[in-house]
């Protein structure tokens, strides 16, 4: 919870821990309190699993990584990324069970749309190619999809303060080779810093810590 230092954590060599609710477990990254509060997190819901009915006093952004994830606004597939605004609630549950990445309690107190948007085309291009998803005052969010090495992060103008998910593919940033799965949180983000030696697709965001 130290937004002034980098964090880089390889997300697969960290165990699943139970959630209140049976078959719905979690990886914390970035936790404030136990079941309250800023928290980033990846969720798998097992087949069959719910959650309870719950709020999000300052909303809720998840982007799904597999299978498919259900509420009662709808079923939401591979590559859905939505954002519930402060204020919201719903009751969540998987049929065949998913993957996701949660991040909660961490909009601004004014930002209240209701986003979804399904990314099927980025999801499985070839190409290189920039999917905005989200802005909001500093707040940017997009996908990236990364190919032959091609440099264009600097088409983003990003400042300083990134966070990014690698969901496929290797990158590298300094001495940390980042491949799928790794989480980065890096106040000072050097562009000059990070290559790809091939290919890589990310969930980015920026100007939001």
């Amino acid at each position: 919870m130290d937004f002034a230092q980098a964090v880089f954590i390889n997300t697969n060599k960290l165990d699943w821990v139970a959630s209140p609710m049976s078959g719905v477990f979690r990886k914390p990254l970035a936790r404030e309190d136990a079941e309250r509060g800023h928290a980033t997190s990846l969720v798998k819901y097992e087949s069959g699993s719910v959650f309870r009915p719950h709020p999000h006093p300052l909303g809720e952004e998840i982007f799904v990584l597999s299978g498919v994830f259900s509420d009662e606004k709808g079923d939401f597939k591979a590559g859905s990324y939505f954002r519930n605004p402060p204020g919201s609630s719903h009751a969540p549950h998987s049929h065949d069970g998913c993957f996701l990445f949660v991040k909660l309690h961490q909009f601004q107190s004014s930002d209240l749309n209701q986003v979804y948007i399904d990314t099927p085309t980025i999801w499985s291009s070839t190409l290189s190619e920039i999917l905005p998803l989200y802005e909001f005052g500093m707040e940017r969010v997009w996908f990236v999809r990364i190919q032959n090495g091609e440099d264009i992060l600097r088409e983003l103008d990003l400042p300083a303060s990134v966070e990014l998910f690698v969901i496929s593919g290797q990158a590298e940033y300094g001495s940390l080779k980042i491949s799928s799965g790794a989480w980065l949180r890096e106040p000072r983000f050097e562009l000059d810093h990070w290559t790809v030696p091939s290919s890589c697709f990310i969930w980015l965001k920026s100007g939001h810590f």
